[in-house]
């Protein structure tokens, strides 16, 4: 997840499902995603800029002096971004992006050169339904980034991170969650829907955009997601955010 950043290049709009398609295939984060990504979770996720900075902020609280803060799924890197003048107390940070997409991570070194970040960085392709080498981790942070995961991959991917944080280090999940119960998880989903629409998408778009992410984004409900993270060892977890089906999860190691 990643907020907006002016890098001196207007991101066009997202109209990806703004036409008609005959077949609708598996949502993807290729070139045609990279492209409109910032605007596109601008418009599509609530609260966006504000979580950007709740999660900067929690990254500054726990980051150490001469550790690593990885970013599980760091497509343009913005969240890196946004969270580097909260580090400017701490020696010797290292930041590692991971993801999947290596058109992404084309527009996220080009930010990071534009910003002049003056941090130490590394992006490397990765998928997460592999293992992950996480190593030296004051901070992990994981930003709708484990819904794409496959459910038989999740649990490992937090054991991977618990095992790569180092003692008191925390990691930061948000994710998309199901509602306790069906009615709630009805409404939440029509009023996130009606947040799109409010932010200029059509109907068209969002039922298409829907049945895209349909095998792909595959979300818990919260309390599994707490009990996943208690399961791996994390000794405390805090909700630090919620809004309706959006939720932004703080666990501490």
């Amino acid at each position: 997840m990643s907020a907006g950043m002016n890098t001196g290049d207007l991101v066009p709009d997202d109209k990806i499902f703004a036409h008609r398609r005959d077949a609708i295939g598996d949502f993807d984060f290729g070139k045609e995603t990279a492209r409109v990504f910032d605007n596109m979770l601008e418009r599509s996720v609530p609260f966006y800029a504000e979580m950007q900075r709740m999660v900067g902020e929690l990254a500054g609280s726990f980051a150490t002096d001469h550790s690593t803060i990885w970013d599980l799924g760091c497509s343009t890197c913005n969240t890196f971004l946004a969270m580097e003048h909260r580090l400017r107390d701490k020696a010797g940070i290292q930041f590692v992006g991971l993801d999947n997409s290596e058109e992404m991570l084309i527009k996220a070194r080009k930010k990071i050169l534009q910003a002049g970040s003056s941090c130490s960085y590394d992006l490397r392709y990765a998928d997460l339904n592999e293992t992950l080498d996480i190593s030296n981790a004051s901070v992990v942070l994981s930003l709708l980034t484990l819904q794409f995961v496959r459910p038989l991959h999740r649990e490992r991917v937090l054991k991977d991170v618990f095992r790569g944080l180092n003692d008191g280090g925390c990691f930061i999940l948000i994710e998309k969650v199901i509602g306790e119960d069906s009615l709630f998880s009805r409404l939440f989903i029509e009023y996130y829907y009606e947040f799109k629409r409010r932010n200029g998408y059509s109907d068209l778009e969002i039922a298409q955009k829907r049945e895209a992410l349909e095998n792909v984004l595959v979300p818990y409900r919260l309390n599994e997601n707490l009990a996943l993270l208690e399961s791996v060892g994390f000794r405390t977890s805090e909700v630090f955010f919620k809004w309706y089906n959006f939720c932004g999860i703080v666990a501490v190691k």
